[in-house]
């Protein structure tokens, strides 16, 4: 443990610098957290007695805006372990704060905009304002420092939004927290300006770009597992039926495809996408972006496997089908945006496969759930497929990132 000042880590230094353990434990508090945001939708859609029309889409969005704060919290840790030197005593203390507030954050998801909602704008204000106030005292670096200022004159604003909207009820309260998740997004993406003190170019910060790389694969494959033990639990906690063992083998076949196709190849070379790159902070952001939206396809996905293996023969819904289709098609859609990142093309497969998901949509509402999600198992299987085609007898491809 080190307790001089932690040292921007840079992209051009030598050999790659793993994720630590504390790190790692810091991800399975997302296992947790990641099964409460499943439950929660899973009660909106069914154990509630089902949502239509306005209200599935009011009551997705309220879930979705959880999942993004949970998002926003575990980013900005992971990048902050990727510019500074994690085996630092202030880094961990900073992982360990972002840990436990996740937890109570997880705690809290199911109720978060009824009578828990305070207790999850608290933990999540704590994660965010400690992180650059901690780096704020502990850097000496006046060019660090100012960017952290910024960051925690933004966070303590925006706290005053999530704390104020968690004492109001109902729309209110979503529409304080939409704001504040916004105002939040827009300043990282401007490089935190503020009035005297400017703004950062994103181009210039430091970063570990293998380390960032890893961190996201790390994440990718704890939303993974998250669809694993989402399906093991659904299928156990009631008797079983030949269709719901059918939607068990359909899930896990499911799970497996999605890790195909993630690694081939661009998430394996991540990494040295971003050390290649003019701009190693610019494609992390990007990649930022595209893990987030391929986690919220996994996520959704995992939802449509509870929902197929409890009700394999049920009566099909739009908002199931959101998820049951919609999740493999947002997937597909942010690893072709990854993609490009990696190489700068993107392979016909991946806008092909988005349309066989989404295009039978209007007959699948008519057939039961098991259907649809044997659909999406086998469109995934022709992209992986499709995947391993290209790369046969080829050498392995090498990134050729645009950025």
């Amino acid at each position: 443990m080190r307790t001089a000042e932690p040292a921007a880590l840079r992209s051009s230094g030598g050999g790659p610098d793993r994720a630590t353990f504390l790190e790692l434990f810091f991800d399975l508090v997302y296992v947790f957290a990641l099964t409460r945001i499943s439950a929660r939708a899973f009660e909106d859609l069914v154990l509630e007695g089902g949502q239509t029309g306005w209200s599935a889409v009011t009551g997705g969005g309220k879930t979705l805006l959880l999942l993004l704060a949970l998002w926003a919290v575990w980013q900005g840790t992971a990048w902050t372990t990727s510019r500074y030197d994690p085996h630092h005593l202030w880094l961990q203390v900073i992982v360990i704060t972002a840990l436990i507030s996740a937890m109570v954050m997880g705690v809290a998801i199911p109720r978060a905009f009824s009578h828990s909602g305070l207790i999850f704008a608290t933990a999540y204000v704590v994660a965010q304002v400690s992180r650059p106030a901690i780096l704020v005292l502990v850097l000496r670096k006046q060019q660090y420092r100012r960017l952290k200022l910024r960051m925690l004159i933004t966070f303590c604003a925006t706290g005053v939004l999530w704390l104020g909207g968690a004492l109001l009820p109902g729309s209110a309260r979503v529409v304080l927290w939409t704001t504040a998740l916004l105002l939040e997004y827009l300043a990282a993406r401007f490089g935190w300006p503020l009035p005297g003190l400017g703004r950062s170019t994103v181009s210039r910060w430091d970063i570990h770009g293998e380390h960032l790389a890893e961190r996201y694969q790390q994440i990718f494959l704890v939303a993974l597992g998250e669809t694993i033990l989402l399906a093991g639990l659904s299928f156990t906690r009631s008797s079983t039926s030949p269709g719901m063992v059918v939607a068990f083998a359909v899930a896990l076949a499911t799970s497996v495809l999605l890790w195909r196709i993630y690694v081939q190849r661009a998430g394996q070379i991540l990494g040295e996408a971003v050390t290649r790159a003019a701009h190693p902070a610019t494609i992390g952001r990007s990649a930022a972006d595209t893990h987030l939206v391929m986690v919220i396809g996994v996520v959704a996905t995992a939802i449509g496997y509870e929902l197929v293996i409890e009700h394999p023969a049920g009566h099909n819904e739009l908002p199931w089908m959101a998820v049951v289709l919609g999740g493999p098609a947002v997937f597909l859609a942010g690893r072709a945006r990854f993609e490009y990142e990696v190489f700068g093309r993107v392979s016909p497969s991946r806008l092909v496969g988005i349309a066989a998901v989404l295009l039978p949509v209007p007959l699948l509402v008519r057939l039961a759930p098991l259907v649809a999600a044997i659909l999406a198992a086998v469109v995934l299987t022709a992209v992986a497929v499709a995947d391993a085609r290209r790369a046969w007898g080829r050498p392995p491809e090498e990134a050729a990132t645009p950025f």
